[in-house]
């Protein structure tokens, strides 16, 4: 069941959004619109995909609806940025701030490690 706009709560969306695997999820959703839920951990096994994307379904993060055998899920941004104006966005930028420089140090100590040898 999805709750209803007025029924998302702050602390069920940052929880959702506090765990790495659903916040790669959220930019995905963010980036790519509706997908199938597959898409998003074609190597994580079924059970925890669905963990995950229940998670994101219940917190009011993510809309979740059957096609034929897929599981289509879709960021409910518009429904969000009601309840939290901005809430996702910066959520999202720091998420993306925090990935690229995990990537720049960890380009940086290679650079390093080839220099020693």
């Amino acid at each position: 069941m999805h709750p209803e706009t007025e029924d998302i709560s702050l602390p069920r969306v940052l929880f959702a959004l506090s765990e790495p695997l659903r916040l790669e999820m959220v930019r995905r959703l963010a980036e790519e619109g509706e997908v199938d839920s597959i898409e998003l951990g074609p190597d994580l096994p079924r059970s925890t995909l669905t963990h995950h994307t229940s998670l994101l379904r219940e917190s009011g993060v993510a809309f979740v609806r059957a096609e034929g055998r897929k599981c289509m899920i879709s960021l409910r941004a518009a429904d969000l940025e009601a309840r939290f104006p901005g809430l996702v966005g910066a959520v999202l930028a720091g998420y993306g701030s925090a990935r690229a420089d995990e990537h720049h140090e960890g380009s940086q100590s290679g650079r390093g490690q080839e220099a020693d040898q």
